[in-house]
C-alpha cells in the first residue's frame, strides 16, 4: 500500500428482507482489519440555477490493490465507528506495482 494507513476498515455485505418486504442492509462483516487511508472533506457548492453556497462534505479513502470492495458495500471505520456507503471504487493501471483502490464514500452514521 502507497498511502499512509490512518484506519483500519471493516467491509460490511449483504443484505435482507423485512417484515414488510423491503430489502435492508446487514451488518454482516465479509472482511475485517484492512489498513486504510480515510479522508473527510468538504467543499463549498454552487450551482447557475441556485447561487446560494452550500457545503458538501464527502469521504476518500485508499486501501491496498486487490481488496475485494464493490459498489454499493459498506464500510465501518474501526477507529471510530463510522460507517460508509461505497458509492465508487477505482484504481489507475501500472504494469509496474500494484496500485491502492481508491473509494469514494458516503457518511451514513
Amino acid at each position: 500500500m502507497q498511502a499512509v494507513a490512518t484506519t483500519s476498515l471493516t467491509i460490511l455485505r449483504g443484505t435482507t428482507t423485512d417484515a414488510y418486504g423491503d430489502e435492508q442492509d446487514t451488518d454482516t462483516p465479509k472482511y475485517t482489519g484492512i489498513p486504510a487511508s480515510l479522508v473527510e472533506q468538504s467543499r463549498r457548492v454552487t450551482t447557475r440555477d441556485d447561487p446560494t453556497p452550500r457545503i458538501v462534505h464527502y469521504a476518500v479513502s485508499r486501501v491496498p490493490a486487490g481488496t475485494d470492495v464493490t459498489d454499493q458495500d459498506r464500510v465501518r471505520d474501526e477507529r471510530t465507528g463510522a460507517i460508509y456507503t461505497v458509492d465508487a471504487v477505482s484504481g489507475m493501471d501500472n504494469p509496474a506495482l500494484q496500485v491502492d483502490r481508491r473509494l469514494d464514500l458516503r457518511r451514513t452514521t
